[in-house]
């Protein structure tokens, strides 16, 4: 596991120990911020359900200002604080030991908002059509952001989800990506 392009290309990332998290794949990753960007001129990302924190740092390696972290797992928070420590993105990170809804909320008190998000939840656990509707309801996500979703091949996300707009989706093996838009809501 690497990143793969940007100011920190080629920088190795410590993978979480135990098999509780599962990486995003490079070639995955890869084709994600193909369809995405695949660059940022700024911008403020989400990874929720970070793990080692691979698709935030591939984020912040390829122009994000900032990134806010989310997971978990203990073990999890420590690699996100490894990894970003490896690609000097200390500062320009906030990393918590938190579930999703909890993170949401404290993000949406927080009057936090974000461009991008990045939502790789369990594949057992999948939650991410009420996900999105809470981010949408509690306006986490900006006017236009974009949100990826990986998850499973087997799982059918609906074409449009309050004020998100599928715009893409694609499959690799048994992972699959949906990329959606926010329309600009109320």
């Amino acid at each position: 596991m690497r990143v793969v392009s940007g100011s920190c290309k080629g920088r190795p990332l410590k993978a979480v120990p135990g098999n509780t998290t599962r990486p995003t794949t490079d070639k995955v990753k890869e084709a994600i911020f193909n369809m995405i960007g695949p660059y940022f001129d700024n911008g403020i990302g989400l990874d929720l359900f970070a793990g080692s924190g691979g698709l935030g740092i591939e984020a912040l390696s390829r122009g994000l200002e900032k990134v806010i972290f989310v997971d978990r797992d203990a073990k999890a928070i420590k690699v996100i604080h490894e990894n970003l420590q490896a690609c000097g993105f200390e500062s320009n990170a906030e990393v918590y030991r938190n579930d999703a809804d909890r993170a949401i909320k404290a993000l949406w008190k927080r009057e936090m908002s974000f461009d991008y998000l990045f939502l790789d939840p369990p594949y057992k656990k999948q939650q991410l059509i009420a996900l999105m509707e809470k981010m949408d309801k509690h306006h986490v996500v900006r006017d236009q952001a974009i949100v990826v979703c990986e998850h499973s091949f087997d799982v059918k996300l609906p074409h449009v989800v309050g004020n998100l707009t599928q715009i893409k989706h694609e499959q690799y093996g048994i992972i699959a990506i949906s990329i959606y838009k926010r329309n600009r809501g109320e």
